[in-house]
Formats: structure tokens, sequence, C-alpha cells
């Protein structure tokens, strides 16, 4: 049987690191010595190879770094079956959901992957994190006649579970499962065996396109009680600004503060393209259930259903970069691209 061809891509984070002695900070290492650490590596049934971005913390991630890192995934799609990415849990979710956008129908597994101590340390999770990745990854399709790949998509594997990229969710900053998917199944769960989700799965058409090009100018205005106009009206004077992200209460509600409510009227008149995402890790915003929502939606504030934030701001950064203005803007965040969102009518 001819072996799957995986890429192990490190770009930094605390799987990778090990302790200075004499500071006690974390530093990266490079793949010898975590091939040191995980003999077991070495034992599985595929073809390994490794290449390595400059390590970064991933609090450090951005929009330059997920361009360089999808043109490598990209150029090396033909090269490989699947690949695993190694990265710091503070920004995965961002980089994942990233990813997805950027890289339309790649059809092929990437896994990312890292943990929550150091694979140095005796109680590391990030032997094991590793392991499923790589054989997540390597899995063919057993019900496909031309053995494809069995995941064709960007996921996260986590503690015991795999989850869609762009539906996860940074959750526990201690815990081994620091990642969730609050509002989409995970797509298979591990235990003594993998239990794949297969009727989640997604499956791609269409040519596999690199997106790197992404646009800055999106900003998010998190509500609380007694946030001002003037803080508000700062945000949204952003020069280059293309997209506004509200993080609203609840289902979707805001203040009917009527200076408030100017502030955003005078953002719509300026072309700006403004979304409501609730505050909330679980649930939807449905603009039609309070008054105070509803007062977004008359104002031209796009509800974006069960979209995390995560996905949402990598999201409206790849489709400003494609769309010049903002009703074709507002008409591409509505699609579902990736599996990001659930439609209107299956929320309920």
């Amino acid at each position: 049987m001819t072996l799957a061809r995986i890429l192990l891509v490190y770009t930094g984070g605390t799987i990778g690191s090990v302790e200075d002695p004499e500071t006690g900070e974390l530093r990266p290492f490079d793949f010898d010595h975590l091939r040191a650490r995980i003999p077991e590596v070495d034992a599985l049934e595929v073809q390994l190879d490794y290449e390595s971005l400059s390590p970064i913390d991933s609090s450090d991630m951005s929009i330059e770094r997920w361009a360089e890192l999808a043109r490598l995934l990209f150029h090396r799609r033909d090269r490989y079956e699947g690949f695993v990415v190694l990265h710091g849990t503070d920004t995965m979710a961002y980089t994942a959901s990233a990813l997805s956008f950027m890289l339309p129908h790649f059809a092929k597994p990437i896994v990312l992957t890292g943990s929550q101590l150091p694979i140095g340390v005796l109680r590391t999770d990030g032997k094991e994190n590793l392991l499923t990745a790589i054989e997540i990854a390597a899995k063919w399709d057993s019900s496909d006649p031309e053995r494809g790949p069995l995941i064709r998509e960007v996921v996260i594997y986590f503690g015991d579970e795999l989850l869609r990229g762009n539906r996860a969710h940074k959750q526990d900053a201690e815990g081994f499962q620091a990642l969730v998917s609050p509002n989409f199944p995970a797509l298979a769960e591990v235990g003594v065996h993998v239990r794949f989700r297969r009727d989640l799965l997604l499956r791609p058409h269409g040519e596999a396109r690199l997106l790197e090009n992404l646009d800055a100018g999106v900003t998010v205005i998190h509500l609380t009680p007694g946030i001002t106009a003037e803080a508000v009206a700062h945000q949204l004077a952003i020069p280059g600004l293309r997209a506004a992200i509200l993080r609203t209460y609840g289902s979707g509600n805001a203040p009917r503060n009527p200076m408030f409510l100017g502030e955003l009227a005078g953002a719509q008149e300026r072309g700006v393209f403004m979304v409501n995402v609730t505050q909330c890790t679980v649930g939807s915003v449905d603009a039609n259930r309070y008054v105070t929502g509803a007062g977004l939606a008359r104002l031209g504030v796009e509800p974006s259903l069960d979209i995390t934030l995560e996905a949402a701001v990598t999201k409206l950064m790849v489709l400003a970069a494609l769309h010049d203005d903002r009703e074709s803007l507002r008409s591409a965040f509505k699609m579902d691209l990736a599996g990001e969102q659930t439609p209107a009518d299956n929320i309920r």
C-alpha cells in the first residue's frame, strides 16, 4: 500500500517549545527535537515531511503571516495528500478560519493542532494531539473509489475532538479541551476509536484557488453598557475602513440611543458594511426577535446568524479584498462559503 504523504508545518506555539532553564521562557525548537521527544511519529504509516515558518507566538499572528502560510500550502497541494499545521492556541481559530476562506476548494485535509503544555513536559497534551492529527490527515475515504482523503477541509484537532476550523473558538486558557465548536457538532470524537460524522464533512467541488490578499480594513466594536457615541464614532472613522463588526448583546441587541444609532447611520452613508455578531458563545443573531435588534437591521446592519467572531473577521478580510463596494461585499458575506454558518431556515 502506498503511504500517504503528509507535510507537517511548524509555525510556532507551545507544542514546539522548550523552557529556557535560566529565564523560564518558552522558546521554539526544531523538528529533530520534536521527533526525539515523540519517537512514535516514526511508527506512523505515513511519509512525513517537515517545513517551518519562522516560529512566532500565535499572538503575533498577522495577515501577512496568513498569506505566507496559505501560499506554502497551496504550492505544496499537489505534492501531499494532507497537511498538519502546528500552531499556538491563542489565535488558532482565527488562522483556521482564514485558511478556510483563503484556500477555497482545496479539497485536502489541513489539520491544525497544538497543545497547552510543551512537548517536553511530562504531562503534555501535545503528543496525543500531534499523533492523532497526523492520522486524521492521512485517512483515506473508504467509500471513494478514487481513494481520496476523508477530510477535505480546514479542521482543528484538539483534546479529543475534530472541529471544523471556521466554527472553532478558544474557550479555556488552561484546560486540555481549550477549543470548542459552540454552534456546530464535532466532525469526529476520538476515544478508543475515531468516530467520524461523515454526514457533516464538506465535499468541495471546483478548482482550488489561492486568495492571498486580505484587506485589514475591518474593525470590531464591542458593545458595553455606557459605551459612548464618541467611542463608536472614533472606530468608524478609521481611514480605509471597509467593514465593522458590532459585538451585540444576546440575539443581536444594541442600545437605542439616538446618538449611537446616528453614528451607525453615518457610517452606512459612507459605505461601511456593518455586521451584527452576538457576544454570546452559543446561539445566533435574530434581528427580528427584539425591537433593539430590528433597529440595527433597519439601518442596514447585516445579521450574522451563528457565525463566530473569528470567522466573521477573517471572512470579511478576504471578501473586502475581492469586492469594491458595500453591497457586493454584503451579498458575498451572506453566502456560506466553507461551512462557516448555518442557513437561517435550519437554525430553528
